[in-house]
């Protein structure tokens, strides 16, 4: 078998011929401005039915507030874990799901502890139990981000943590808190 040297490279366009070297040079051209571009003329939010559950992921379903849009850009569902992040207006209301192999204390601990580990987040008052029309128990809190306020809510069910963060300012998010509160009462886990 034998080398390929610099002389072979520089020569591989005259080799191709110049039909092939340009369709290469378009097709590259194509990949460098034309997917940048098509990826920014999809808008990175869809309307989702009303009323319907929405598939988180690993079996966690949620009926998102109506309203509400799809944020495609932070949304990754999966067989054993998944994303979904919704907006209204300009509240951002986020589902993680993801395997977990603790107790509601715990996740709870270990959520807290990533709020306050992002610069400038305060976790504040107390937290509560809450619980879901499936039944599943949980429990939320509130944060400060600066000009955003936040909520926050986790629950476990079957090795899954799952976990609702929500923020907004002060205006919006007390106009959106009713809908995403009676939405989180939707999460249901489905044991497949």
């Amino acid at each position: 078998m034998g080398r390929v040297t610099r002389r072979h490279l520089t020569d591989l366009p005259g080799t191709l011929g110049l039909p092939v070297a340009l369709a290469v040079a378009l097709i590259l051209a194509l990949l460098a401005f034309g997917l940048p571009a098509l990826d920014r003329a999809v808008p990175a939010e869809r309307t989702v039915e009303s009323g319907r559950p929405y598939l988180v992921g690993a079996g966690v379903t949620v009926v998102p507030p109506a309203g509400a849009t799809l944020d495609v850009t932070g949304t990754r569902p999966g067989t054993d874990r998944g994303t979904a992040l919704f907006r209204i207006e300009q509240v951002r209301y986020a589902i993680e799901v993801e395997p977990f192999d603790g107790d509601l204390t715990a996740a709870a601990v270990r959520l807290r502890q990533r709020i306050t580990g992002t610069s400038g987040h305060q976790i504040t008052g107390t937290q509560l139990a809450v619980s879901t029309a499936g039944g599943l128990a949980g429990i939320q809190g509130g944060y400060t981000a600066g000009d955003r306020d936040g909520r926050y809510a986790v629950f476990v069910a079957n090795g899954l943590t799952i976990e609702v963060m929500i923020s907004g300012d002060d205006t919006d998010l007390g106009r959106a808190l009713p809908v995403i509160d009676a939405s989180t009462r939707t999460l249901r886990y489905e044991n497949r």
